[in-house]
């Protein structure tokens, strides 16, 4: 049987494990207050799980990492009613990627088509929400 193309050769039952581990960590950074980078996030699960990090060298990798931070947020929004991926953001950079956007726009939370800077203001509050979900339930 072939795989299908949404898995990125990776099973079902690894996609979970990614996502609940992404999960995790994703809320741990929250609780703290803080940021994380898709390569702090990459490096966390070849740390967490006995699973193959992304190659972020080839674009269907980094498509990949895209398809895990869509699972998290659909695991962790009903939690917090926000996009815990708004804490994901490029090494150097202070943004979250396209697919943090486009995906923001499928969910109905920003209105396409949205301007640099709407897109700015939508990211920040999210980011802050995520955050100020999280400070509250710190352990």
């Amino acid at each position: 049987m072939s795989e299908i193309p949404s898995q990125y050769g990776r099973s079902e039952a690894e996609w979970d494990e990614l996502t609940e581990v992404g999960r995790r960590f994703l809320v741990e950074r929250a609780r703290m207050g803080r940021t994380t980078t898709y390569t702090e996030v990459n490096q966390v699960l070849v740390q967490r799980t006995d699973l193959s990090g992304f190659d972020f060298d080839h674009e269907s990798e980094r498509a990949a990492v895209g398809h895990l931070l869509y699972r998290i947020v659909g695991a962790e929004r009903p939690e917090s009613g926000h996009m815990i991926s708004a804490i994901v953001i490029y090494l150097n950079e202070n943004d979250a990627g396209p697919g943090y956007y486009s995906y923001a726009e499928q969910l109905g939370l920003l209105p396409p088509p949205a301007s640099a800077d709407e897109r700015l203001a939508f990211w920040s509050s999210e980011v802050a929400a995520v955050h100020d979900h999280y400070r509250d339930r710190r352990r």
